[in-house]
């Protein structure tokens, strides 16, 4: 199945963002591992918060679908794990390396199996492996060392860790997780400023909302005290991961677009894309729960280091492939570890399009040029279809391959861009 897009002029729309991909992942394990019942409001129905789902299931949780969101019953810290327990979570890197720490809990068994695809076996989990080791739990490699699949077994004692931080701030999230389950104080370092730190905001925010606080300074040391998230009502809020791709049409099309469902003091490090939009030219404007974004003249080039915004990185890229002049992105050295390496994707991409694209080990270079149709193949990564669909819209005879990707993240999409006429 293929997605043909046609190329379409200015634009003036309204869409309504998707709940949030990372507050819900954060909020289902949480409400899991409480005291009692939680409802979690307005959640992400997607493959990878499904994954999720089905993974806390295994683990004992009670999760039940209603006309008002997810009844969670909390195992109370203790997960019923049987004995060979796998856990299959496919392609949601962010299920496997959240669920790692919490099978730690999953005392007195063999161990808690995690697998997923074959581009999950190629995303490094290391340095996960080694402060679970610090922290008393046991993790064994069954292919390759440092890779998925892998058993992980608990107790989880507690103590000091350090990671690096480089190559996923999942690593941090994850066992800042399950800390407040340990039999001792849990005491992270990290050894420089680890990549994607607003998701560590993030599950900073959601724990404190079940009851856990973090003791943290900055992002270099993390501190979690032995306690208990309390079963609560949490409503997810929308995401502006999946926005950008809204708001990149304003960009790309020229026009206007307003995104309601958002929260203007949101802690996503994504919200940022629409500063990047203003310094290239788009006018923004934000009110209570939506932000708009209208461009009437041309789009320059910037250069920007979007460490905080790694999910926007390729939104911003095509939208660089229209501007007057080029746009350099650093701060993406860590994409190529994602579902597929979205730094040579996206060059490669771009260049069978029409423009030049230097990449170097951090950084993206954008030269803009005269852009012509094509085929897109996103490797099985939502956001690869997702971001070049604007690119599509905005060039006309662009075709992209296996869009039904984005089921992972946004399974709306398509028939949002349908709904506001552009397909």
């Amino acid at each position: 199945m293929e997605q043909r897009l046609k190329q379409h002029g200015p634009v003036d729309l309204v869409f309504t963002a998707p709940p949030s991909k990372s507050f819900t992942h954060r909020a289902l394990i949480a409400a899991a591992l409480a005291e009692g019942e939680s409802l979690i409001r307005d959640p992400l129905m997607a493959e990878d918060t499904l994954l999720t789902v089905e993974g806390l299931r295994t683990l004992g949780a009670r999760i039940t679908g209603t006309g008002s969101g997810c009844l969670v019953q909390g195992t109370g810290g203790r997960p019923d794990c049987a004995e060979g327990t796998v856990l299959d979570l496919k392609n949601s890197g962010t299920s496997l390396r959240l669920l790692s720490s919490i099978a730690l809990l999953c005392t007195g068994t063999s161990g808690v199996t995690l697998t997923g695809s074959a581009r999950m076996q190629q995303r490094p989990i290391g340095e996960l492996g080694d402060a679970i080791r610090s922290l008393g739990g046991s993790v064994r490699y069954l292919a390759a060392d440092g890779y998925p699949p892998c058993r992980v077994q608990g107790p989880l004692v507690g103590g000091e860790a350090t990671l690096d931080g480089s190559i996923s701030s999942q690593f941090i999230s994850s066992l800042l997780l399950a800390a407040p389950y340990a039999v001792r104080p849990v005491d992270l370092t990290v050894a420089r400023q680890p990549v994607s730190r607003s998701y560590l905001e993030i599950t900073c925010a959601v724990m404190a909302a079940f009851g856990v606080r973090v003791r943290r300074e900055g992002y270099t040391h993390f501190t979690v005290q032995p306690a208990r998230y309390q079963g609560r009502e949490y409503t997810v809020e929308g995401d502006y991961s999946s926005a950008s791709y809204f708001f990149a049409l304003a960009a790309a099309l020229g026009g206007k677009v307003t995104v309601r469902n958002l929260a203007l003091n949101s802690v996503q490090g994504d919200r940022h894309f629409v500063s990047a939009l203003e310094m290239m030219g788009c006018q923004v404007t934000g009110e209570a729960g939506g932000v708009t974004v209208e461009r009437t003249g041309p789009l320059h080039g910037i250069s920007i280091d979007m460490t905080t915004a790694p999910d926007t990185v390729q939104t911003l890229a095509v939208v660089a492939a229209l501007a007057d002049s080029p746009t350099t992105i650093t701060g993406i050295g860590h994409l190529q570890y994602k579902e597929s390496d979205r730094v040579a994707v996206t060059a490669g991409t771009l260049r069978a399009l029409g423009c030049r694209v230097e990449v170097e080990t951090d950084a993206i270079t954008i030269h803009p040029g005269p852009l012509h149709g094509g085929v897109v193949d996103p490797h099985d990564d939502h956001r690869t279809a997702m971001a070049f669909a604007v690119l599509g819209l905005a060039v006309g005879d662009v075709t992209i391959k296996d869009p039904a990707c984005v089921g992972k993240s946004f399974p709306g999409f398509w028939d949002a861009l349908a709904a506001g006429g552009l397909l």
